[in-house]
């Protein structure tokens, strides 16, 4: 055995355990009456399944709009993806965060001035791969000096496409991909390519032979001012967020597990959760669109036609995480915010989400970030992953699969922060497992659906009277803005169909 993996060893980490894959055992866990305490009325004019940021905006938007709200989790607490967890005297954000500016707006619009005060840049993004090793702001003009000065690509080529990104219509009938797109502005540029993609393969799950709008809605977001992360890390957001909800009146209850969305007549009547049911005139579920339709709905209430066109929407891939606590009272220097490493030859969809790990992204949480923490480091490091790889494993090589993942990624990140091992005192990893167990979602999907499913989505209150839908799905920007502003858009949906019944 090497000096190295003895070492990395010897790092405190989560308790092996049986990780109980069925539905009931989860279950088992949840789902008590007595959990439903916060629920004051026996109706409420919208219930919100599912408390992702798309759902908690709903929630809100809604009790602001005057309406009553129940909302109901799952989960012992709020925030769906957007989570965190304590171990070891340590706090940590799952996976990967960072947003455009406009989550600022969006917090100060929807939320409150607080929260939007505590968004800001990222001082650094960091590429280094077998193509290139390059330092950015991730801003349109730094981005358009790297293309131009590093990838001696024209500049005029370089405003033309992103002039075309912020052509692209959600409503356009453009058939063309994103490979189409990089090769018609960068041909065989697979460098370029590369620097343009990766980030946003981590941002929602997307490749190369997917639809090019898919790439550039979320990639015009990003790139204009620059990747903000909120200060405070998602513990204070949430927690303010919960707050915020209950002063607008929302009833919030958790280890509240749905069992029923029920209908008649082709319209929402009641919700059924923890063996008791509250008659509702309208549901916003947060929940994935396949469970949402074929668990909580029953696909037997929708048109065959729309059945049809669920079940080829494809689930998006999941991914998984890597948690390191550095020591009280060590440091690190400064390497980046956000540090996308690969070893991998060229971007290639399918390798970053295989097992065989070739790339990470670090996400450091230096002291500012959590400025009452007493100077406490710590960092996550994101892989893309396939659910179906780690769920056929059996509890003995999952076991072995995250420790051997732990062990691989403290070793890259010696190359950043040399000495690093020596100063973790805590590592934990999380797979599609985790993720599935936790939030219930489809395959551990952490991205939703592919593009398709916005049609889906959209069309459930044509299916419906009073059903709605807010989550990812593959296009809406994607990651935390994509879901709040989600969230906005169903809201205001559903507060004109509350209208036109209750006039």
């Amino acid at each position: 055995m090497s000096e190295d993996k003895e070492n990395t060893e010897n790092i405190r980490r989560a308790r092996p355990h049986k990780f109980r894959r069925d539905r009931a055992h989860r279950e088992t866990k949840v789902g008590r009456e007595t959990h439903l305490k916060n629920a004051t009325k026996d109706h409420y004019d919208v219930i919100v399944i599912g408390s992702g940021l798309g759902g908690m905006t709903s929630a809100n938007c809604m009790a602001r709009q005057g309406h009553s709200v129940l909302l109901l989790e799952q989960h012992y607490i709020l925030g769906g993806l957007a989570q965190y967890f304590k171990r070891a005297g340590h706090i940590f954000d799952i996976s990967l965060h960072g947003f455009p500016i406009g989550m600022k707006k969006t917090l100060r619009k929807y939320w409150s001035k607080e929260l939007a005060d505590n968004i800001h840049q990222v001082k650094s993004v960091r590429f280094d791969n077998p193509q290139f090793t390059i330092d950015t702001t991730f801003t349109r003009e730094d981005f358009t000096r790297i293309l131009v000065e590093e990838f001696k690509i024209e500049r005029e080529q370089v405003i033309a496409f992103y002039d075309h990104l912020a052509k692209m219509n959600y409503y356009d009938q453009d058939n063309s991909t994103t490979r189409d797109l990089f090769q018609k502005y960068f041909p065989d540029r697979t460098d370029v390519w590369r620097l343009l993609m990766e980030p946003i393969t981590y941002a929602n799950g997307s490749t190369l032979d997917e639809p090019a709008i898919s790439y550039g809605i979320v990639f015009s977001n990003f790139m204009s001012k620059g990747v903000y992360i909120y200060h405070g890390g998602t513990d204070d957001m949430i927690d303010k967020m919960e707050v915020i909800m209950n002063e607008n009146g929302v009833d919030i209850c958790t280890s509240a597990l749905v069992q029923k969305i029920n209908t008649e007549d082709g319209k929402v009547k009641s919700v059924t959760v923890n063996g008791k049911t509250f008659t509702t005139d309208c549901v916003i579920s947060n929940a994935g669109i396949h469970p949402t339709i074929n668990r909580l709905v029953g696909r037997e209430n929708f048109s065959p036609e729309f059945v049809q066109q669920l079940d080829d929407v494809k689930v998006n891939t999941s991914s998984t995480q890597v948690y390191l606590g550095v020591r009280k009272g060590e440091s690190i220097p400064f390497f980046g915010d956000l540090v996308f490493t690969s070893t991998h030859p060229e971007y290639d969809a399918d390798a970053l989400v295989d097992m065989n790990i070739t790339s990470r992204t670090f996400s450091v949480y230096y002291p500012e970030i959590r400025p009452d923490r007493d100077n406490r480091y710590t960092i996550v490091a994101s892989m893309n992953a396939r659910f179906d790889d780690w769920n056929d494993l059996s509890d003995e090589e999952y076991q072995v699969a995250k420790d051997k993942m732990i062990d691989e990624t403290i070793t890259v990140l010696e190359k950043y922060v040399p000495g690093i091992r020596e100063k973790i005192d805590y590592a934990e990893a999380g797979t599609p497992r985790t993720v599935e167990y936790y939030t219930l979602s489809e395959k551990g999907t952490s991205f939703g659906t592919k593009f398709e499913g916005l049609e889906i989505s959209s069309q459930m209150p044509k299916e419906i009277d009073g059903l709605y839908h807010a989550g990812s799905v593959g296009i809406i920007m994607s990651g935390w803005l994509g879901a709040a502003n989600y969230g906005v858009i169903v809201s205001n949906q559903a507060d004109k169909y509350l209208h036109s019944i209750q006039s």
